[in-house]
């Protein structure tokens, strides 16, 4: 009886949460939401570099890759990747709107922020920063979100 309840309950809750006037036509849905756009997608790769999505523009995470190893030249590296990404796509680095950083080690995050605020000395971008394994040498990867 407790379940019926709750269900019901939860039932009346979303139906109180819906828009007044949610009828949107198929026409309507597709201007609001258009097809997303895959970005130079790598035949060999089960992803897209980015995914332009209405007016934005979705990167996959960008690694330091070759060369001096060490949290704040491998973020110098992806960083300059995300750049040259962003522009080749038609977007700067002063539109991204979200990043996310991955950091095989928390207690290198003032060392990454140094470089970090280089790349965004005027907008500042909403961020989150995780501690997770990379695998290999690297120390970081970012991803990010920009207006198309």
């Amino acid at each position: 009886m407790f379940r019926v309840i709750v269900v019901a309950s939860l039932f009346s809750l979303l139906l109180a949460c819906q828009p007044a006037d949610d009828t949107v036509s198929a026409a309507e849905a597709a201007q609001q939401f258009p097809d997303p756009e895959y970005l130079n997608p790598n035949p060999r790769a089960p992803y897209s570099e980015g995914v332009r999505y209405g007016g934005l523009i979705f990167l996959a995470g960008k690694t330091g890759g070759q060369g001096e190893s060490g949290v704040q030249p491998e973020t110098r590296r992806a960083l300059e990747a995300i750049e040259d990404a962003l522009g080749r796509f038609g977007s700067s680095m002063d539109r991204v709107v979200k990043c996310t950083v991955y950091l095989v080690d928390m207690a290198e995050w003032g060392a990454m922020n140094e470089v970090y605020r280089e790349f965004f000395p005027d907008n500042k971008p909403a961020r989150t920063a995780i501690g997770i394994s990379l695998g290999g040498d690297t120390r970081v990867e970012i991803e990010c979100i920009a207006a198309a």
